[in-house]
């Protein structure tokens, strides 16, 4: 996609790349790559990095609360267990019967599946088997420039069919995707660190997958506003996106991984990505890196504690990205409180803004209108993305660590006084619900339930991050980046 584009423009580009799609899947692909393009276009040796803040024993719950947590996080791990391909590993991008396999979604399956091992809801032996089953997956299928592929330089696509691992929707090659996968993998080399014959195995094809990603080969020109940073993506038709992941987002785990890989580029890249950072003061004593949708605050933290470690940006304002996501998390509550467009049902204990499914143009009514999936944030009442009314449970779900006192409240409100109108089912909370249209999803997504089950499991036993802040990869990652720690 040479030269340069509108928001306009990509939205026209990737509507008619999608033309033979179905209504639906053209509705959910259209919706997610032209946020993807929007929302992005507005380090020195030091100490081993060892967190010495990381959490190692259960906190301190009333029975009521431990119990809510106990059933949430139960249900939510069902969605990784029911939603899945076990002779694959690849778990579906959404709850329906037509959804693809995400290769996010399944890089956060990894440490559920974990979760579910800890909590005896299945054994070691079927979480070590699937996990082997999905490395075998993604070690056997045809890494191509074919339009067919499951992926091509160590990176994997968006979405893939749930049976044949193949492409699907004309997607794109995910460099960020693939990270989340990476990110589960990492996590399982140290995880399944026993000497059987499956735990061995699982470790060796885990190296085997980390080292053939080519961050290289996905690292844009020394030219333009997103010069040396890594392209969000890569098609064969089109070749790379020229949009790089710069600026505060979730994607400051892609550099810490492909850092810890031994990215030749790694420096400039990362000193590229924090020259456009943005922070702002929304109310006194919340100023942050700002990034409205929480989830751009949420998702580098399933995998990296960054309590007490900072790079060189974080340094010199005095705090860390733990820090940063609380308070943008105390942002968002702050700003449902105000509500300052006055929808219906903003208040302290509902709250939440981030990117999910939404009700849609059908819905709208006088000056009112509503999206179907959107970025939707807010950093403060200057900073709104996309604010018409809905709220997701995984916004105040994911920053369970970040804010303890004000999500589990939220949390246990939305499902009480939400729950039997359409909110709470099966697998725990659905997507999002918009209390001024009476509107509530049906479908659950797989990165928005693991927002919740993994950084519940964070907050209250620290089990991802305690294995994974182990890993030579992050470890090295993080010491190239420039991070240390603050005392």
């Amino acid at each position: 996609m040479g030269g340069f584009y509108t928001p306009t423009q990509f939205y026209l580009f990737v509507y008619y790349s999608s033309i033979n799609l179905n209504p639906m899947k053209k509705i959910i692909y259209v919706k997610y790559v032209f946020i993807l393009l929007t929302l992005f276009s507005t380090y020195s040796c030091g100490k081993n990095i060892v967190n010495e803040n990381a959490s190692n024993s259960k906190v301190k719950l009333t029975d009521g609360e431990s119990i809510f947590l106990d059933t949430l996080q139960h249900r939510t791990f069902m969605y990784f267990w029911n939603e899945l391909n076990f002779e694959n590993g690849l778990v579906k991008d959404r709850s329906t019967d037509y959804s693809p396999a995400s290769i996010a979604a399944t890089g956060f399956a990894i440490p559920i599946w974990a979760i579910g091992v800890e909590h005896n809801w299945i054994s070691r032996k079927q979480a070590s088997d699937v996990t082997l089953n999905l490395l075998n997956f993604l070690i056997n299928s045809e890494q191509s420039e074919s339009e067919t592929a499951t992926g091509f330089k160590g990176f994997y696509y968006h979405f893939l069919d749930m049976k044949t691992g193949k492409r699907m929707w004309n997607c794109e090659l995910s460099t960020i995707d693939t990270a989340w996968l990476l990110a589960g993998l990492r996590f399982a080399s140290q995880y399944f660190n026993s000497e059987n014959k499956t735990e061995v195995k699982i470790r060796e094809l885990i190296e085997q997958v980390t080292n053939r990603v080519d961050w290289t080969w996905a690292t844009l020109p020394d030219t333009g506003f997103y010069k040396n940073t890594v392209s969000l993506g890569w098609d064969p038709k089109n070749g790379f996106s020229d949009y790089g992941w710069t600026g505060y987002n979730e994607s400051l785990f892609l550099y810490v991984i492909a850092a810890g890989s031994d990215y030749e580029n790694a420096n400039t890249a990362y000193n590229q990505w924090l020259s456009k950072y943005k922070w702002e003061n929304p109310y006194e004593g919340l100023e942050h890196v700002a990034f409205p949708p929480l989830f751009g605050h949420q998702y580098s933290h399933f995998f990296v504690d960054f309590k007490g470690i900072s790079d060189d940006y974080m340094q010199k304002k005095g705090i860390d990205y733990f820090e940063n996501s609380k308070r943008a998390t105390l942002v968002q509550q702050k700003y449902a409180i105000e509500n300052p467009l006055n929808w219906i049902g903003y208040d302290s204990l509902t709250w939440g803004l981030t990117a999910c499914d939404g009700p849609g143009a059908d819905n709208n009514f006088d000056d009112k209108k509503f999206n179907y999936y959107a970025a939707r944030g807010t950093s403060g009442p200057n900073n709104v993305h996309d604010d018409d009314g809905t709220i997701a449970p995984t916004a105040a779900g994911g920053s369970i660590a970040f804010a303890p006192e004000i999500v589990i409240p939220t949390l246990i409100n939305l499902k009480e006084k939400y729950g039997n109108k359409g909110l709470w089912g099966k697998y725990g909370f659905t997507d999002a619900f918009n209390p001024t249209v009476n509107w509530y999803d049906k479908d659950y997504l797989g990165i928005d339930q693991a927002a919740i089950i993994i950084m519940i499991e964070n907050y209250r036993t620290g089990l991802i991050w305690n294995y994974i802040m182990k890993d030579s990869v992050i470890e090295n990652g993080l010491k190239k980046l420039g991070f240390v720690n603050k005392n």
